[in-house]
């Protein structure tokens, strides 16, 4: 089977599609026929080497995938060959078949397309548990997402404004952006690239700040989003895309009665698999019902996997970036 390998750190190049024998699943794994696997920024970053304890090469890339269970193990009795899945790997996810924890596979549910369902370990579900799990998001709030237009904004966006009676504001730094997170439901938005956050939301709530930010940029957008937090408010902070790690000095948080809670998808998993897995059925479940729309930016051929990462730190995506074996 086709799949890609990292061989070293280093820029897109570094991909390459290679011929390797097909994994075969322990008694406790479930064997998937990829038809799509997700393209996140956490990807790019581990190929780069910039990923705080990522892999070391050589290591195959991908870690979240849909398709069709093609063999299960002696011990598996939740799934069986032919259904429809999608998967939270480990590694390994840029391929054509790859082997998984039942416990990180969900079935896909009936009307809801694969290449839909590929978006949802990874950026779907730390949507949800940012807005909800961790950031505790309640109906009369405000929430600032920040790169709103990417694939966890995008969803985020969504998310806010149909599961909750809550005041959504998307942050993005094109103008073409900011009317693709209008169209998702969101009721204001920022331009977070030429303006100060603070000042921003300032305006757009009259004074009265937001009460939950999700961040995913760090730098100065993280900075900034503190000044605009209302009293109480919070920050979830998620990820690190800008580069820059922002520093926190605790007399702003102290006077401000705010708090800054971090996320990590993989570490959670590990030490709190019912928090986070369980955002797995209010998502499929809104996307199954047409509450909300994974919105698929670009798929790209297996064999252009440098492609995509290239669209990726291009940062002008808009939604979810796929490969497609």
């Amino acid at each position: 089977m086709r799949a890609v390998q990292v061989t070293e750190h280093g820029d897109s190049s570094v991909l390459t599609v290679v011929e390797r024998s097909r994994p075969d699943p322990s008694p406790e794994q479930v064997r998937i026929d990829v038809d799509a696997a997700g393209v996140n920024f956490a990807d790019v970053a581990k190929r780069r080497g910039t990923y705080f304890g990522g892999p070391s090469p050589p290591y195959a890339p991908g870690i979240e995938v849909a398709g069709r269970v093609d063999a299960v193990g002696d011990a598996v009795e939740a799934f069986a060959p032919g259904e429809r899945v999608t998967a939270y790997v480990l590694r390994g996810g840029y391929a054509e078949a790859v082997v998984a924890d039942p416990a990180r596979v969900r079935h896909v549910p009936d009307g809801l397309s694969l290449r839909a369902a590929a978006a949802v370990p990874i950026q779907w579900l730390t949507a949800h548990n940012a807005l909800f799990e961790w950031g505790g998001l309640d109906a009369g709030e405000t929430v600032l997402a920040l790169a709103a237009a990417g694939g966890v904004g995008s969803a985020a966006v969504q998310l806010a404004a149909t599961q909750t009676d809550a005041t959504v504001l998307g942050a993005a730094s094109t103008a073409e952006k900011r009317s693709f997170v209008a169209e998702l439901g969101a009721d204001g938005t920022i331009d977070y690239a030429d303006r100060d956050v603070a000042e921003a939301v300032e305006e757009a709530t009259d004074g009265a700040g937001v009460d939950l930010v999700l961040d995913g940029v760090g730098g100065d957008a993280f900075e900034e989003s503190l000044d605009a937090l209302a009293p109480g408010g919070r920050i979830v902070t998620y990820g690190l895309a800008s580069g820059d790690v922002p520093r926190v000095s605790t007399p702003r948080l102290i006077f401000g009665n705010h708090s800054v809670r971090g996320y990590h998808l993989g570490e959670a998993a590990d030490r709190e698999p019912d928090r986070v897995f369980g955002a797995f059925a209010p998502v499929l479940s809104a996307l199954s019902a047409g509450e909300v729309a994974v919105q698929v930016d670009r798929a790209f051929d297996l064999a252009d996997a440098a492609a995509a990462h290239e669209h990726v730190e291009s940062r002008q995506t808009q939604g979810k970036v796929l490969l497609e074996p």
